[in-house]
């Protein structure tokens, strides 16, 4: 109101106004000596050499201040204008930029001999990790692995593949790449008889292709997922009563639940994690001779795997889908975990057709059983060593817990690759 006001009176320069509102009265006075500042100096902006009036001068000074305020606030406005997409893009760039960053730097420092500790994530950064609808990406990718790729297209494609992570072809049962129809069975390709010969020497082999994370002994019902990050042992295998015919008395410490799977007297429990690349072959096989009793089948989220998520989110094994198969061996208790990750929401167990793994059914946070000890089958199914057992559809982990003697010892280094039907370990 009080610019509507004063408007005039500029206008009217260098006439007197009469006031009729004394607000206005401080920005007259203000504005009186602006102006007049001016008037004692040229002020010739159009050089035609006609003298300029004074309320000529007082429009153009007053269209200039405008201007300037207008070009002043204007990158103010702009600010409003950005969308939010190019704005989370950004910052997710630059964070993903700064783990890259971190992870460099940590390779460096570990070549020179120094050990780094853990950088564990927030819970934020989880929750935020764990917000990514990973579940619904890899059915997209389930799908698009079943697409039947047409013939010209098959070996250009599948040779990308091979070169980016180093498939050895010449292991395969079938070498030509065009037999593959689709990515799907190329992902499942079968390895010729002799390219795996099984190790009888040793009691327990490698049920698969990998590289060895970390084994040993489980101490205080804590697992290690990497050197120096662990996981809950009962968390992970879940609550130790599977049906009416096969219960055990609930666990009232960590220390319980850890007595309750040694069976016998004298056993120590111990674990071993094998990381699958995607390079790697893609089956796995029993580990021991042993009888499988039960299945317990965890849907959750599908989180990578590798050992540098691993190291960062604790717990990963637990927040990840995973299929717990277990029963006993000669020494006792045996157990034999896949655990699903982002674009490997597909896990197969071949004599068990009731298994369906990410299917929007099953919601986090549950657990659903199936007893393969029967009325009819009192024992449950016998597995041989070496005998196929399922199969991921890209790549992931195994996590063998078992009981046995206490002179057990692992024929392993941490970090090392292994493939299937090498020895593990023995007696």
């Amino acid at each position: 109101m009080a610019a509507s006001v004063c408007r005039p009176y500029v206008r009217s320069l260098p006439g007197v106004m009469p006031w009729r509102s004394s607000s206005c009265h401080y920005e007259y006075t203000a504005m009186h000596h602006f102006l007049g500042s001016f008037q004692k100096l040229p002020f010739e902006p159009f050089n035609t050499g006609t003298r300029i009036s004074d309320q000529t001068k007082a429009t153009f000074l007053w269209s200039q201040t405008l201007g300037a305020r207008k070009i002043h606030t204007a990158p103010v406005r702009s600010l409003f204008l950005l969308r939010p997409v190019p704005i989370l893009l950004a910052t997710g760039g630059g964070y993903a930029g700064y783990r890259q960053y971190e992870k460099y730097r940590d390779q460096k420092l570990e070549k020179l001999g120094l050990e780094i500790p853990p950088k564990l994530a927030s819970h934020w950064e989880v929750a935020l990790y764990k917000s990514v609808p990973t579940r619904l990406l890899s059915r997209a990718w389930g799908r698009l692995n079943q697409v039947e790729l047409p013939y010209w297209l098959r070996r250009p494609v599948y040779s990308l593949y091979i070169w980016t992570f180093g498939v050895n072809m010449t292991e395969a049962a079938v070498e030509d790449l065009h037999h593959y129809r689709n990515l799907s069975e190329f992902f499942r390709r079968k390895l010729k008889p002799q390219a795996r010969p099984v190790c009888g020497l040793h009691s327990v082999i490698s049920p698969s292709d990998g590289k060895i994370l970390t084994f040993g002994q489980v101490k205080n019902c804590e697992v290690e997922q990497v050197k120096g990050v662990t996981y809950s042992l009962e968390s992970f295998l879940g609550p130790r009563t599977y049906t009416e015919d096969l219960s055990f008395p609930p666990a009232s410490s960590r220390d319980s639940f850890r007595n309750q799977l040694v069976t016998r007297e004298g056993n120590e429990l111990y674990h071993c994690v094998i990381y699958l690349a995607p390079g790697d072959y893609h089956c796995f096989h029993s580990p021991t001779d042993w009888t499988v009793s039960h299945r317990r089948h965890f849907p959750g989220s599908l989180m990578s795997v590798n050992p540098g998520m691993a190291r960062w989110i604790k717990e990963l094994f637990c927040h990840n889908e995973r299929v717990v198969l277990s029963g006993d061996w000669k020494h006792g208790f045996f157990s034999l975990t896949a655990v699903g990750a982002t674009n490997v929401g597909s896990i197969r167990i071949y004599f068990d057709q009731d298994l369906h793994t990410n299917s929007p059914r099953y919601s986090k946070g549950s657990y659903n059983d199936l007893s393969f000890v029967t009325h009819a089958n009192k024992e449950g199914i016998p597995m041989r060593k070496g005998e196929h057992l399922g199969e991921f559809n890209l790549g992931s982990t195994i996590v063998l817990i078992f009981e046995a003697p206490k002179d057990f010892n692992f024929r392993l280094k941490a970090g090392q690759k292994i493939r299937f039907g090498e020895a593990l370990g023995s007696l």
